[in-house]
């Protein structure tokens, strides 16, 4: 049974001040989200579902729909703020989305194989499609909650233009995660990185730890997880406009009850992204150097 390819692409983009998930940093108007399709068809994803919102179908639709034809099954999903567990009410004056866990909630009732979620606005590389696909492929129990994320330093993850948000990660052992905390100001200051805590101030961090950058791997079981978490929140939380609830915080309490496991897969590849506007010209002399390379022709789909 071959993964498939989740894209979370549903963001609104506020701290780059527009659509980053399609804008173009390729030498033919590729997306990074380009890269990602390319590099997970290598690898052997048979289908490829894009979490979108009603309000950017056809942008989506026009972008992706003809290049992909023929290469790899593909189908979007909308992520909207109606879409909650029966019998749950909350106050319409949010805005903004529920959250990445919601995210991966909304695509429940199409993916029934093993699957691994990214990032629309991410780089993660051919070697780390390659990994997590190979360990996917290992066990075909959609029933399990042996789950996988590939894991990058947090040194490789930052911006030079603001702070960001990362998922800290504890290992247990090498291989297996004791914990992830969602950390949502993480700030590179010249050579010192550090996140803000409302009670300790600045905790400095190493450059070392292991950081998740939203590319997981899951079974199905994830769904009814992510159900029952998000009931919860949105009870505890649907009067807070602009509190969301992290893919992280879930499986950090998964794991911390006994239910899930979380195996670790390195990073075979330097990870970029475009938080921030200012970062895209650096994407763009990354994939640059990546075509010059060979890895990448100049232009992708043809």
């Amino acid at each position: 049974m071959k993964p498939t390819l989740l894209i979370l692409a549903a963001g609104m983009g506020t701290r780059y001040g527009g659509l980053k998930q399609i804008d173009q940093v390729g030498p033919s108007g590729e997306a990074i989200i380009d890269y990602s399709i390319y590099d997970a068809i290598r690898a052997g994803f048979e289908k490829v579902t894009f979490i979108i919102r009603k309000n950017i179908e056809k942008e989506f639709k026009e972008v992706f729909e003809r290049k992909l034809k023929g290469r790899i099954e593909t189908e979007f999903i909308f992520q909207e703020l109606d879409m909650v567990p029966e019998g749950i009410t909350f106050t319409h004056e949010r805005v903004k989305p529920w959250g990445t866990a919601h995210a991966v909630w909304v695509a429940r009732k199409t993916i029934r194989e093993p699957f691994v979620v990214i990032n629309a606005d991410d780089f993660y590389g051919a070697g780390s499609y390659q990994v997590i696909a190979d360990y996917l492929k290992q066990d075909n129990d959609v029933n399990n909650s042996n789950y996988s994320m590939v894991g990058y330093q947090v040194r490789h993850t930052l911006s030079d233009f603001g702070a960001v948000t990362r998922g800290v990660c504890e290992a247990a052992g090498k291989d297996f995660m004791k914990a992830v905390v969602e950390r949502t100001e993480i700030v590179k200051d010249g050579q010192q990185i550090y996140f803000k805590d409302k009670k300790e101030g600045k905790v400095f961090l190493s450059g070392d730890e292991l950081v998740s950058m939203n590319f997981w791997g899951f079974t199905p079981t994830i769904f009814d997880h992510f159900e029952k978490a998000f009931t919860e929140f949105i009870k505890e939380n649907a009067g807070k406009p602009k509190k969301e609830l992290y893919i992280p915080t879930v499986v950090n309490d998964l794991v911390a009850r006994g239910i899930a496991t979380v195996k670790i897969l390195p990073a075979r590849d330097q990870w970029f992204g475009v938080t921030y506007k200012e970062d895209k010209p650096v994407a763009v002399e990354n994939i640059r150097k990546l075509v010059a390379q060979g890895v990448y022709t100049d232009n992708l789909w043809n």
